[in-house]
Parts: structure tokens; sequence; C-alpha cells
């Protein structure tokens, strides 16, 4: 995977990718990261990169030919280019779906704005899609290009030490993570449930898929209207909620 960020502030992610997974999945040469500033293809005295909106308004908007040259240029000898991620409040929510999909790539450029906004025409003729981390606004797009960076690279095979660490996490299966516990056995009076303890593989995962499930029930219920649920499953949740009812 190689992601090429375009951003006014490339300062901010050398802590980022020098750090824990995203740095060990750069020593594999299992991802690889160009970070350009995109006022590097100003073309003024000034190397301005915004203006003020016409029609008036607080603010200033990013102008679109800086950044319609900056992706140019990386895209200049790409038979197919990449998609275009456009970090945006306005735009569809990231979710592990969403995850997963772009994982499927192998080049990902990602777009980091500032100021008061874009100019429109790099949403309509330059961005494949715009992405919001949340319903909230930031200064820019750099931590949440960030966020999309992390969340994909651990994705790619062998980033992690162990790949059904990713498989198991919470929202890849559509449902709440299952608590864990490790050693010791006994903490202050607290003890680890004994059926993990076991050695029971069928029973641990039985018990683990019920957490999962009892999790999500009382923490994310939304979940349940599009997870992947077998019988079982939802003869559990008719009894937690009978249980609730009662």
């Amino acid at each position: 995977m190689r992601f090429d960020v375009l951003t006014l502030f490339p300062e901010m992610f050398t802590g980022f990718l020098d750090t824990s997974m995203i740095k060990k999945a750069h020593e594999k040469g299992l991802v690889e990261t160009s970070v350009i500033n995109f006022r590097d293809f100003t073309t003024d005295q000034h190397r301005t990169v915004d203006d003020s909106p016409y029609g008036g308004g607080g603010g200033m908007v990013l102008k679109p030919d800086p950044i319609f040259a900056a992706v140019e240029s990386i895209c200049e000898h790409e038979a197919k280019p990449p998609p275009v991620l456009l970090m945006s409040p306005q735009g569809a929510p990231f979710t592990q779906e969403k995850a997963e999909e772009l994982a499927h790539h192998s080049r990902l450029i990602i777009l980091c704005g500032h100021y008061e906004g874009y100019d429109e025409r790099i949403r309509e003729h330059l961005a494949t899609e715009e992405i919001s981390i949340g319903d909230y606004v930031l200064t820019g797009g750099e931590l949440p290009a960030m966020v999309v960076m992390d969340s994909v690279s651990r994705l790619i095979t062998g980033v992690l030490g162990n790949h059904s660490s990713a498989v198991d996490d919470s929202f890849s299966t559509g449902l709440l993570e299952y608590p864990q516990y490790t050693r010791p056995v006994e903490f202050r009076g607290h003890r680890v449930p004994d059926v993990l303890l076991s050695g029971h593989h069928q029973k641990i995962q039985k018990w683990r898929r019920e957490q999962s499930l009892l999790r999500t029930y009382e923490r994310r219920p939304d979940l349940l209207e599009t997870a992947a649920l077998t019988e079982e499953d939802r003869f559990f949740l008719r009894r937690l909620q009978e249980k609730k009812h009662s």
C-alpha cells in the first residue's frame, strides 16, 4: 500500500509515521508514504493556496489550481489513477467496512484541507470520494488522514503480528469485540471467567460470541440492525430482551 498525502503541514505526520505499527509496516516494506506540501505547486510569488470566497463570507477557501497540479503530478505515469480521498466533515462516515474496501487498493491519495473549506471544483472534479471521521469539525484534515491510514494499514497482510487480531476487532464482524483477559487469573478479587481457563475451544467460542452480542446490545444496539446474525444469535438476543422486560 502506498499513501500519497497532500497537506500544508507535512511536519504533523513525522511522529505518526515514525511510531509503533505504522513504523514497522514501513520497515517491512508493506506500506510506503509520501507526504507532499501542495504549497510547492503554487505559481505565484507569495505561494498562495487560499483566497476569500466569491459571494462574501468569513474564512478562506483552498484554491483548486495547486491541489489539482499536485495530484496530476503524482499521477502523471499512472495508467489508472488511484482513489483520491477528500477529508471533509461533509463526507460519508468512515467505517470498518470502508477501511476494508480501501485496503484492497495498492495506492491511495489523501487530501487534507484547512481553513474554511475547499473550492467546490476540487470536490466535483478531483476527489473520488469524501470521508468524515465523525460529526464534528477539526482545524484540518491531517488527523482524519492519520486515522484512515492507521485503520487501513492494519488490514494489510503482514502488518499485524497476528492476522486474527484484525479479524476479531470490534466492527470487523459487525459487532463489538468480546471482553479480553490475561494474567493473573485473579486480580484484586476479580477473577477471569472460568470458561476461558477450561481449554474447551467450542465453549470459549460460544462464550465469546454471546459476550460480543451482549456488549453490542448494551452499548451499540444500532449495529444489530445490519450485523450478520445466525438463528442462535437471534435466540440469544431474544432472551436478553425478555430478561430486560421481565
